[in-house]
């Protein structure tokens, strides 16, 4: 069975604690299991990560490609965090690794600060889930299969 990887950025493992107003009350562990129930729907397994460090979300981008190209995987769903309005290296990576990737953010970063509103991420992106909560990764599951498979 091939697989999705569902990459979260810094902060993440703060979910359901950090700015629930925010957030949600949901945890990155209740996010997983939504997920883990949706890819199975779709017919795939998933590989559920977090890291707080910018490095370890590249390798795990560049391990995406090659699994890719090995046949084992069909993309990425990723959520970057506050990586997503500084890193020219993510945008490398996943440009570099031809990594189809579903960005998501569970706030409506447009209707936050002024910082929020640009994403180094979306150029690269095959598509973008934004504001729509823990839901937002169902939809980018759901996305990248039907938009790729």
């Amino acid at each position: 069975m091939s697989s999705i990887m569902i990459l979260n950025g810094p902060n993440l493992n703060l979910l359901g604690q950090r700015e629930p107003e925010q957030y949600g009350h949901e945890t990155l562990a209740d996010v997983e299991a939504m997920c883990r129930v949706e890819a199975e729907k779709l017919g795939y397994g998933i590989d559920f990560r977090q890291s707080n460090h910018e490095g370890v979300l590249i390798d795990a981008i560049h391990e995406a490609g090659q699994l890719i190209k090995a046949g084992k995987l069909l993309g990425v769903v990723f959520n970057p965090g506050a990586y997503t309005h500084t890193s020219i290296a993510l945008h490398d990576a996943i440009k570099g690794a031809e990594v189809p990737v579903i960005e998501v953010h569970i706030s409506n970063v447009h209707a936050r600060e002024a910082f929020r509103h640009h994403s180094y991420i979306s150029p690269c992106a095959a598509g973008i889930v934004v504001g729509m909560g823990s839901y937002g990764y169902v939809l980018g599951l759901q996305g990248l299969v039907h938009k790729l498979a």
